[in-house]
């Protein structure tokens, strides 16, 4: 908790306590229970991934900071529904309970449990954590729905603070009072930015991103339709792994290699990286994870926020639509409204356009193995699996969209593996659930397309994560001044224009685009 240690070593440490504790605890308990005494901690944690989010490293490492911090931990794991981690909570006599979400439909979630606290009278502090969470939404959403306290906490290291403070009866109210008050604060703020000006829908389609689509170059694919790549080699993957967002897991931030000459920092980097090189050496020569992928190249044109998919050269049968969303966000200096359909040639200008797509994974077995160093009480090596794997599958969606520029649009493209984690290229591939798509139903239009289930064993779950969770996926875009772009805040004009052509209820594009409505529904 004084930020003396790092969070590795913290990690490190608790695998050997762990493993004397577990060696030690009958005796401890037989000579207490001999005694009459009951094994003392400081209070019971219920911590849990919600329904349909799959993503756990993040509550995984909060329960073995608490642990160390001697507070008994209740980890329900993955995908578990709000009834579920209520009645243990109660059960348990759970001093707090700690929620975890990766996608943004676990924000539904989680404001979900937080109104189901309030209607079963409950009283213990919720916690929110997970990378798509943040301070302002727990501020202006989930807060609001509980009368007691709702604590975003952004790392592990600060879970112990969090939790001393709401325990102490000294400091629980002082805190509290706060806390609520930093929410208050942050809602008035996101009011006010809410009343920022978007412009009408139709505007903003006028304004649209420009092309001469007559001088544009579109090359054509070298195939069309769908390729699989099975059991990929992950040591061809290595060289594309971006280890910046490895550190930053374990709660190192820093730029790789940069951060290994980091004067705090540069040592506990790389002993942490010669680890996990280690553990990557032992997954591929034993073949521990597997790597399986899909992709594919389509005739496409767009008509309007639509990118329409042909099932073939003729152009006249639909294979799916994509659905895009457009800016409406008036930034300053801003001339053009972007739309992921911008960069596909409309039908009207005469040109052939082509749209690719693909589904990775590099997590098949990584599940299995993780339970393995659980069983061995390993924490350490089973948050380390789960963060390479992760790692892995990024490199594989890097490696794969390389080898795509390379038999569609860029034959001779030479780059650096700098250059490449800087994206130096051209073309993009954006994820549904991303902030230039940010509606993660166009998952399944996308798995339907590639058949993408049965090609590489991904599934998608009710919130629409995928699992294996280091899995990646999304469209290609070839056109020369693609970008990526967040589409930000909505108007119910769009909103109600996307519902149309996506042919569900207004309230249905509402409850799948709840973190970017620009209005309350």
């Amino acid at each position: 908790g004084a930020g003396k240690m790092f969070l590795p070593q913290v990690v490190k440490s608790a695998r050997v306590m762990k493993r004397s504790v577990a060696y030690l605890t009958p005796y401890m308990e037989a000579e207490k229970e001999a005694a009459g005494e009951k094994v003392e901690t400081r209070g019971v944690i219920v911590l849990a991934t919600v329904k349909g989010d799959v993503h756990d490293i993040g509550k995984n490492i909060v329960a073995v900071v608490l642990r160390c911090n001697n507070f008994e931990i209740i980890d329900l794991g993955v995908m578990v529904p709000a009834e579920k981690i209520l009645d243990t909570a109660i059960e348990q006599g759970a001093h707090a309970i700690g929620l975890s979400g990766l996608i943004t439909p676990s924000l539904d979630e989680m404001t979900h449990i937080a109104r189901e606290m309030k209607r079963r009278g409950m009283t213990m502090p919720l916690l929110i954590g997970g990378a798509t969470t943040s301070a302002k939404h727990t501020a202006v959403k989930i807060a609001p729905q509980y009368d007691n306290a709702v604590v975003h906490v952004i790392d592990a290291s600060r879970c112990v603070p969090v939790i001393e403070k709401l325990m102490n009866p000294d400091s629980r109210a002082g805190f509290q009072a706060e806390n609520r008050a930093k929410q208050e604060e942050l809602a008035a703020a996101y009011k006010q930015r809410q009343s920022a000006k978007l412009v009408p829908y139709a505007q903003a389609c006028e304004q649209k991103f420009q092309t001469d689509w007559q001088a544009v170059d579109i090359p054509q694919p070298q195939t069309l339709g769908v390729q699989t790549l099975r059991d990929i080699d992950l040591a061809q993957l290595v060289p594309y792994i971006d280890w910046s967002p490895f550190f930053l897991t374990w709660e190192l931030k820093g730029k790789h290699p940069r951060i290994f000459e980091d004067p705090n920092l540069g040592v506990e980097a790389r002993k942490l990286f010669d680890d996990a090189n280690r553990l990557l050496d032992e997954i591929i020569e034993e073949g521990l994870l597997t790597a399986q992928g899909v992709y594919g190249f389509w005739p496409a044109n767009s008509a309007g926020d639509d990118i329409v998919v042909y099932t073939d050269e003729d152009r006249t049968a639909e294979a799916c639509r994509f659905h895009a969303l457009r800016q409406q966000w008036e930034r300053k200096g801003q001339t053009s409204f972007y739309s992921l359909a911008d960069f596909v040639a409309p039908v009207a200008s005469g040109r052939k356009d082509y749209l690719g797509g693909f589904a990775v994974t590099a997590g098949v077995g990584c599940d299995e193995l993780a339970r393995q160093y659980d069983a061995e009480h390993d924490d350490y090596n089973s948050i380390m699996v789960k963060a390479l794997a992760d790692r892995l599958a990024e490199a594989f969606a890097e490696y794969l969209h390389e080898r795509v520029r390379h038999e569609w649009y860029a034959k001779t493209e030479s780059l650096s593996n700098e250059d490449l984690i800087a994206e130096n290229y051209r073309g993009i591939r954006p994820a549904p659930g991303y902030p230039s798509q940010p509606d993660h139903t166009e998952k399944r239009t996308l798995f339907g397309l590639l058949g993408a289930e049965q090609a590489t064993g991904i599934r998608l779950t009710e919130s629409l994560a995928m699992h294996p969770a280091a899995s990646v996926c999304g469209l290609y875009f070839a056109h020369p001044e693609s970008r990526y772009f967040a589409v930000d805040r909505l108007t119910k004009d769009q909103v109600e224009d996307y519902a149309r052509r996506k042919g569900i209820s207004v309230a249905e594009a509402e409850r799948w685009l709840s973190p970017n409505l620009g209005y309350e529904p």
